[in-house]
């Protein structure tokens, strides 16, 4: 499970957790109405059916807010419409089936502006402060019966007016960071293919500049020996001898260009991954020795940096990596390590360590990678020193 399912489920289950104490509030109430005598049925009927029907339509509403960030306004009406019937049925009590009247509100206010938000929770405070006190007065109150009139409802008012506070502020800040997870994970995806299309970009350059000028010369002079074939056969041959020499001189640059490429520069790939990492929000350290690597050694551990790092982008949430490169005259060492992989992920990294493993096997190397105790993730590659073959 990724970063962002684990926010979303965890955003929606604040957001039912409203609904669960709605369910044990009526609950409480009902139970409490039974002992005392003064459940009647045909009032608790239509209000658990509209209870009933008023869960179904806010897990829709949340539904659409969350994942389509849209606001169903007629269905926030529906909504609003069930909740007042299983208010006027049941009896707005605070602490029973009035606190329907308070998930609305905390449904209803998501995804709007502040200033319409605070007049939904002033008329819902309004509603369910009168029901709440029609209650008191006809004695269908869990929250005390035998109070005065006045008392109930100063009652009533202080409890919504805790819950309206409490409800819809509570779910906006958890909507809030729902969405402000989705925007970093789109963030950092974006800056992912940027730095992706940019390195292309750097290679379609890099070639360009390395044959762009040897086939502009190749066009000119084949250009000039058509003109000179029916005047002058010796020069045109000359002219198409040189087009020879340059086209052997672009195809060998290509090929070189291309094998350089393929084999990996090091100091390239390092300064390529550092650039990737970073725009992924991942913070990258690279530790190099003084001198320079012995012979054979940088494009075998270039290739090795390049998978090590798109393990660390496709099977990571790392934070960091850290890029460490040493050697001795017996062996020279790569270890990349991040705080990202997790050890269930461990077992998926097979293809690419098959790859990386074949590679440096074939100068006599060896590859190895593994979760460490302090619930980091570490790739070594090693070689011993000369390299065979």
């Amino acid at each position: 499970m990724d970063e962002i399912t684990r926010a979303r489920r965890l955003t929606w289950k604040v957001l039912i957790s409203n609904f669960v104490v709605m369910w044990l509030f009526i609950a409480m109430a009902t139970a409490l109405s039974i002992v005392d005598g003064r459940f009647q049925w045909w009032r608790a009927v239509p209000a658990l059916i509209a209870a009933i029907c008023f869960t179904w339509c806010c897990a829709r509403l949340l539904s659409e807010m969350l994942d389509h960030r849209r606001y169903p306004t007629r269905q926030v009406v529906v909504a609003a419409v069930l909740a007042l019937v299983t208010a006027v049925a049941g009896g707005a009590d605070p602490f029973g089936w009035g606190f329907v009247l308070m998930c609305w509100l905390g449904v209803a206010t998501l995804e709007i502006p502040k200033s319409t938000s605070w007049s939904m929770a002033a008329g819902a405070w309004a509603v369910g402060v009168a029901l709440g006190g029609l209650s008191v007065a006809t004695g269908t109150a869990i929250m005390g019966f035998d109070l005065p009139v006045g008392v109930g409802l100063v009652f009533c008012a202080l409890l919504y007016g805790m819950w309206g506070a409490i409800v819809p502020l509570s779910n906006r800040m958890w909507v809030w960071i729902w969405t402000l997870a989705v925007q970093a994970h789109e963030g950092r995806e974006a800056h992912t293919r940027l730095a992706l299309a940019e390195e292309r970009l750097r290679f379609a350059r890099d070639l360009h500049d390395l044959v762009g000028h040897q086939l502009s010369a190749i066009a000119v002079k084949t250009e000039l020996a058509v003109r000179l074939s029916d005047l002058d056969a010796g020069a045109a041959k000359a002219e198409m001898a040189e087009v020879n020499a340059l086209t052997r001189k672009a195809l060998r640059e290509l090929r070189q260009a291309v094998r350089g490429y393929r084999e990996l520069d090091l100091a390239a790939e390092l300064n390529s991954v550092k650039g990737v990492l970073e725009a992924a929000g991942v913070r990258c350290e690279l530790r190099m020795p003084h001198g320079e690597l012995p012979d054979g050694v940088a494009p075998v551990f270039a290739y090795a940096v390049r998978e090590a790092v798109t393990n660390v982008l496709k099977h990571s949430t790392a934070t960091f990596c850290d890029i460490t490169i040493r050697f001795t005259a017996q062996e020279a060492e790569l270890s990349v390590r991040n705080d990202g992989v997790a050890r269930r992920h461990s077992r998926d990294l097979g293809s690419g360590l098959t790859g990386m493993g074949e590679r440096l096997a074939a100068v006599g190397g060896k590859v190895s990678a593994y979760p460490t105790e302090d619930g980091e993730f570490l790739l070594k590659a090693v070689v011993s020193l000369p390299l065979d073959g």
